[in-house]
């Protein structure tokens, strides 16, 4: 079978490539393929069950249409200074007008025109200003707020659109191999999901386009393939969880507080990270058996919480290279502390070097919104330096929210972002490989929604301007 363009992966950065090259007039013949299901068939069904069932052959939060991003909390981050590292390749102006771009797609296509995060300047300078004080920055960025389930409909939509407009979709199929002759890129093998029904597709141009949970799957063919790359930041950390009360000032000023630190005494990056007002503390399974937190937000359904992630940036040096793998072990041993679930603790008894214990959470003030996390110990798999460094955040944080190092306050573990595994590139978004082409976050270069949307929007333009 023969494309001019395959697109392996049907995320954020995958279905805007798709959608630039049909605005931008192209002709060409587009697959894409996609190991999960379309968005309509995607269901989770814990919210029935009130406990993770582990779906298989693949967990329907991270994988599908949409990617994770269809289950998230749907934020578009408006700033080029969120998201990544995409703007230290193209540039800082570029990145911005690019995110400007693809924001009015993500209006055309019904998301709410409400930005978040402006208009209360006089706040958020005080805001900052405690920040400030507790050595901590805060980072401006406007959020526009899709919502979990109004996500859904607008990615329903793009899917629809891009059906329609004559680009074939495959779901539930896995890319096995790329295919590398001569320096060049020409195709990819693929399996149904249930491992049979091998197919071979070529094509001009490749791109790859797997997400987070398609990062340890992209390292592994750069690794094969001698596709230039080198091992980039791992971030490890917990999802945060505290009364609405406490997050009252900065969820109705900011939405979502950004804000970053250097705590002492390893002064390694620290950063909140997808906070989510009124929210649900959720759990992701990965390929492996991996479960991993993460958090959700709603725009109609609202818990008593606000949920967020406090994440520490790993960078490792010469002669280890396997950032993925270290993160993995991290979470392969908290899953075992909590029988193959999500752990959870309070902030009080970290510090008192005790567990918790399930009579404990009944009683406190914050109630957990994931119903089947596992009261324990984080410390006993979080290592010392990443725990360290976000009980110290923590501590800072609550000079700028009062109440948020409270004794109940929720920690739950392993919160992960496997985007480690960075791909050698230039401007153009071309790597070592002749017509192979990596964006989003398995690339190594954003994190994110809109980030990864507009570097697709790029690499649209970049493709229809080869016709």
């Amino acid at each position: 079978m023969k494309y001019d363009c395959l697109i392996i992966g049907a995320g954020p950065a995958g279905i805007f490539t798709a959608v630039e090259m049909l605005r931008k007039g192209s002709k060409k013949k587009i697959l894409m393929v996609e190991k999960g299901v379309s968005v309509e068939k995607r269901r989770c069904p814990k919210a029935k069950t009130k406990e993770c069932v582990n779906c298989k052959p693949f967990c329907h939060i991270t994988t599908g249409f949409s990617g994770a991003g269809a289950f998230s909390d749907g934020k578009l981050s408006l700033s080029y200074e969120v998201g990544g590292d995409l703007p230290t390749l193209i540039g800082a102006e570029k990145a911005q007008e690019t995110i400007n771009y693809t924001d009015k797609i993500y209006l055309e296509f019904g998301a709410d025109p409400h930005v978040e995060g402006l208009g209360q300047e006089q706040k958020v300078k005080e805001i900052r200003r405690r920040a400030i004080k507790a050595g901590l920055k805060l980072v401006d960025c406007p959020i526009r707020h899709l919502g979990t389930e109004k996500a859904q409909k607008i990615y329903y939509d793009l899917q629809e659109y891009l059906l329609n407009s004559g680009v074939e979709i495959w779901f539930s199929t896995i890319c096995k191999d790329i295919i590398i002759e001569n320096g060049a890129c020409i195709g990819a093998v693929f399996e149904d999901s249930k491992g049979g029904n091998e197919r071979t597709v070529y094509a001009s141009d490749v791109v790859v386009a797997t997400g987070r949970k398609g990062a340890e799957w992209l390292e592994k063919e750069c690794e094969k393939h001698n596709i230039l790359h080198q091992p980039g930041t791992v971030d490890i950390g917990v999802r945060v969880e505290v009364r609405n009360e406490i997050l009252e000032e900065v969820n109705e000023v900011l939405y979502e507080s950004k804000l970053i630190g250097y705590p002492l005494p390893f002064k390694n990056k620290v950063r909140t990270f997808c906070q989510n007002p009124g929210g649900f503390v959720s759990q992701e399974n990965y390929d492996n058996n991996l479960a991993v937190v993460n958090g959700h937000s709603y725009k109609d359904l609202k818990s008593n919480n606000t949920n967020l992630a406090i994440l520490v940036s790993h960078n490792f040096t010469y002669p280890f290279n396997q950032p993925i793998e270290y993160a993995q072990k991290v979470g392969e041993l908290t899953n075992m502390l909590a029988n193959g679930k999500i752990l959870v603790q309070r902030y009080g008894d970290i510090l008192d070097g005790k567990r918790t214990w399930e009579k404990e959470l009944s009683q406190s003030n914050v109630k957990p919104t994931i119903p089947d996390a596992v009261a324990g110990d984080i410390t006993a798999a979080m290592p010392y330096r990443a725990m360290t460094n976000i009980i110290n955040f923590i501590k800072a944080m609550d000079y700028v929210v009062p109440g948020f190092a409270s004794s109940e306050t929720l920690l739950y573990s392993p919160e992960l972002k496997f985007y480690s595994n960075r791909v050698k590139m230039d401007e153009n978004l071309t790597t070592s490989i002749k017509g192979l082409y990596c964006l989003g976050d398995s690339s190594g270069w954003t994190r994110g929604l809109m980030m990864a949307s507009a570097m697709g929007v790029l690499m649209g333009r970049r493709l229809s301007e080869k016709e």
